[in-house]
């Protein structure tokens, strides 16, 4: 099991070293914060080559910057794809979810379930997501030794979805492998098919090019069959049974679209929110202890699990015209790619920023955007699964240690945490 020194995630990294397109320097928990720590330092709006088929982009690793262009969709626009894949006008027309839209159309798919994801209907869900999270902790405490990820991480945040969705909890795993599939499509453990391998190609009009997304896509029809015509008032009822507000309907492949990032955001982003904040709290056993003594803290950590985790590394937008960004020249068609994740280290916003503080004040992350009309629909839900989770979860541990590594995601875009082995003792 490795150790970290303290400093080690931010020790300098020559600038000539850094590499944001090689997913290998994304699996150790180290190395993409010395890369992000020398960019925000030495080259904040740098240029990133990549490999053929792709051609390069603008990395944006200053709080400052990716708050900009993060709410400037005119100039720097979703349109174009907000992965680093590189798409055909043909493939972005059969690919594009609400992620992928700007203005009117956006905003009219956004209000199907914009809802459905406020604070009044998230508060309907309380006493719900406390008994769930108190089961969860029930079957999984009780093992004594676990992978925190599969037995709390992942189930939780996939049961709610279930609820949320009105599915069996018996597809919860399968609901679970379809987002590793899916995300995980540069992982050798997770994907069915490597992005951009030769096989790829087969699948390239699919979303992430995954062979996964087809069993989504026919598993969301089913339920769509279903619930066309009802008063249901579960997510797939609303989306096939309301008219957006720009008055057209979605199409078949607008539902298929959506649908499947309901499936993956409903699940990828808590659950590696969790798993983060649960290694952090381990490795900072003096933080774990402030919670304990004073529990009225969890809403502020929640904020700082945020943060510190970063569990999305990146979002892209295109350049709609030429502008200037951070001294750089940006040309029309040029992809621009924010890095939350380093936003979120940013020394001019967060003082010790490489400090894990329960307590912290002020925190300013961009964990969900930052002034964006693409601010994560579901990051109420998200705050309250977690809030809820530690406030269950802390009371009931005397210790918790790790017992065994902790592998990573291969992955510049989920920063992801595939196995968390510990040891717990009960209070």
């Amino acid at each position: 099991m490795t150790t970290l020194p303290p400093d080690a995630v931010h020790e300098p990294l020559p600038l000539d070293q850094v590499d944001l397109a090689d997913l290998d320097n994304f699996t150790d928990g180290v190395t993409p914060w010395r890369m992000f720590h020398t960019l925000r330092h030495q080259d904040p709006v740098h240029w990133q080559p990549e490999p053929e088929p792709n051609s390069g982009f603008w990395a944006l690793t200053r709080h400052e910057d990716i708050a900009r262009v993060d709410r400037d969709s005119d100039t720097f626009t979703s349109s174009r794809f907000v992965n680093l894949e590189e798409l055909d006008d043909d493939q972005i027309k059969k690919r594009a979810s609400i992620l992928e839209l700007d203005g009117v159309r956006h905003r009219a798919l956004r209000s199907v379930l914009q809802r459905q994801f406020g604070q009044s209907t998230i508060n309907r869900y309380a006493d719900f997501l406390r008994g769930l999270t108190a089961r969860t902790l029930d079957a999984a405490l009780a093992k004594g030794s676990f992978d925190f990820v599969s037995d709390i991480s992942a189930d939780f945040p996939i049961n709610v979805l279930a609820r949320l969705l009105d599915v069996p909890p018996e597809d919860n795993q399968k609901l679970i492998d379809w987002g590793n599939r899916i995300i995980g499509n540069t992982d050798p453990d997770y994907a069915d098919v490597l992005l951009h391998s030769q096989e790829s190609e087969k699948y390239r009009d699919l979303p992430f090019r995954s062979p996964a997304s087809l069993e989504v896509f026919e598993y969301g029809r089913d339920l769509a069959r279903q619930r066309r015509g009802g008063n249901g008032t579960d997510l797939i009822s609303r989306l096939v049974n309301e008219t957006p507000r720009d008055g057209v309907p979605l199409s078949a492949q607008d539902f298929d679209n959506y649908f499947l990032l309901l499936v993956v955001a409903g699940n990828e982003t808590t659950r590696h929110t969790i798993s983060h904040s649960m290694l952090a709290l381990i490795e900072h056993p003096e933080q774990l202890a402030r919670l304990q003594e004073d529990p009225s803290l969890i809403p502020t950590a929640v904020e700082e699990f945020l943060r510190w985790a970063s569990p999305v590394y990146h979002f892209r937008r295109t350049a709609t015209r030429d502008v200037e960004l951070g001294g750089k020249q940006v040309r029309e068609g040029d992809k621009v790619v924010m890095w939350y994740a380093s936003g979120n280290r940013d020394e001019k916003v967060f003082g010790n920023p490489y400090d894990f503080d329960v307590a912290r004040a002020d925190n300013d992350h961009i964990t969900f955007g930052k002034g964006s009309p693409h601010l994560c629909l579901g990051n109420l839900l998200a705050r309250t699964e977690i809030r809820i989770m530690f406030e269950e979860l802390i009371p009931r541990l005397s210790s918790i240690r790790l017992a065994g590594d902790v592998p990573r995601v291969r992955s510049n875009f989920v920063n992801g945490i595939k196995k968390l082995p510990v040891e717990v003792t009960l209070a």
